[in-house]
């Protein structure tokens, strides 16, 4: 999602047991009160204030294509992907054209990519069938297409249409669990605090910047907790110190 953010230092506090709880009343299903999760947004705003998706893409259906060979994969291996599939294919009827196998055969670096590749013909013939090949721009419908989940949806409203909803990737999930902001067992009850307690006017850019602090920052096995923007109010502990000087 765009560069890797400038983070700066900040002092954390005195390592403790993890995830205590500071006083103050809290957001519904949150762990930090309205006013720490109105300074964690104003701090990635600053940061960053527009960010964005990483995905290279060109129009709500070569979004759409690129969102589902991301599932179980890294960006930028359909980066290295779709650039060469979208010269051949970069409409519903391009891509039926192009045939699974072909299609398999361009997208074979991506995990997963066979069952992926027949979802992308499916999708590509309902689009046609029922939508008038294009992208339609609610849930409900989005989610009707083959290889399309909430989590996709959710992607392609919110960057293809501007809407202001939350997808929850194993990065959101992670950092909202960990950092008390909105914990959950599954990424639907993330989901759902998330859009409670963010503050309206950060809910569109709410999923980028979650994105990018879980990448670059709040990693999954060593979170670099010495240069994170937010860790004076992450209830994240004991924090990780700073490596050792080589």
């Amino acid at each position: 999602m765009g560069v890797q953010p400038k983070i700066a230092k900040r002092k954390g506090r005195a390592p403790g047991s993890r995830g205590k709880s500071r006083g103050g009343k809290k957001a519904p299903g949150s762990r930090l009160t309205p006013t720490e999760i109105e300074e964690i947004f104003r701090r990635f705003y600053k940061m960053s204030p527009h960010p964005k998706t990483e995905l290279r893409y060109a129009d709500p259906f070569t979004l759409l294509v690129a969102v589902v060979l991301s599932a179980q994969a890294t960006d930028s291996s359909v980066n290295k992907a779709t650039p060469e599939l979208f010269k051949l294919a970069d409409t519903p009827e391009k891509l039926i054209a192009l045939g699974e196998a072909a299609l398999t055969d361009k997208i074979k670096t991506i995990g997963l990519y066979r069952g992926k590749a027949r979802n992308l013909i499916a999708l590509s013939q309902k689009l046609i069938a029922e939508f008038d090949g294009k992208v339609p721009d609610n849930r409900e419908a989005l989610q009707t297409l083959p290889g399309v989940g909430r989590k996709t949806a959710n992607v392609v409203l919110n960057v293809a249409f501007g809407q202001p909803t939350i997808a929850v990737d194993t990065h959101i999930f992670r950092v909202s669990n960990r950092t008390g902001l909105a914990p959950g067992k599954t990424p639907l009850d993330v989901e759902l605090t998330l859009d409670r307690v963010v503050p309206e006017r950060y809910k569109h850019n709410c999923h980028h910047w979650l994105i990018l602090h879980g990448r670059y920052v709040c990693k999954a096995r060593k979170p670099e907790c010495w240069r994170c923007l937010i860790n004076d109010i992450c209830l994240y502990e004991p924090k990780t110190p700073p490596p050792a000087p080589s």
